[in-house]
């Protein structure tokens, strides 16, 4: 069968053209306090306060993770499907396994007086990722319809930090 290529419909919603002194950078950090592990909280809310705040228009927000062990991800707010990717992460990398990571006998790199063994929490950590970046578009975060933006706690309960980033034009 032979391959063919399909040329993308363009459809523009808006251009804009702003001086450069319109340009904006704006930064926040949220903290949230998580209660478990492998726990999705909805931080979309706060996210698009962010953006309000910044005052840009067009452009994009980027929202990272401070954390190795706490991941951001863009997914659908669905209760049931929550639970089926906390049992998929939980699958793909157990708590219960062996990590050297959590073999404090041979570990010799970045110990600390109170170390947890979360090697699964990393290992977890490798299939989501710590940043989404979010196109803006007439001051909101354009996202789709079923599209929510988590933090996702893989290791314990414990406060975490989320940097939000916005940049772009600013309405002149």
């Amino acid at each position: 069968m032979e391959a063919r290529t399909r040329q993308p419909i363009a459809r523009p919603m808006h251009s804009v053209a702003a001086p450069a002194a319109m340009f904006v950078s704006h930064g926040e950090s949220l903290e949230y306090e998580t209660t478990h592990a492998l726990e999705f909280i909805d931080i979309t809310e706060d996210v698009q306060a962010v953006v309000e705040r910044s005052g840009v228009q067009f452009g994009q927000v980027a929202i990272f993770s401070n954390h190795t062990t706490a991941a951001v991800i863009l997914n659908e707010h669905e209760p049931l499907l929550l639970n089926d990717m906390a049992r998929v992460l939980s699958r793909m990398a157990p708590a219960g396994n062996y990590y050297e990571h959590n073999d404090f006998s041979i570990r010799t790199v970045n110990l600390f007086p109170d170390e947890c063994a979360n090697g699964h929490s990393h290992c977890q950590h490798l299939f989501l990722g710590s940043s989404e970046t979010i196109p803006v578009h007439e001051g909101r975060a354009h996202l789709g319809r079923f599209q929510s933006v988590f933090l996702v706690e893989l290791d314990h309960a414990r406060m975490r930090r989320v940097y939000v980033q916005t940049m772009g034009s600013a309405a002149g």
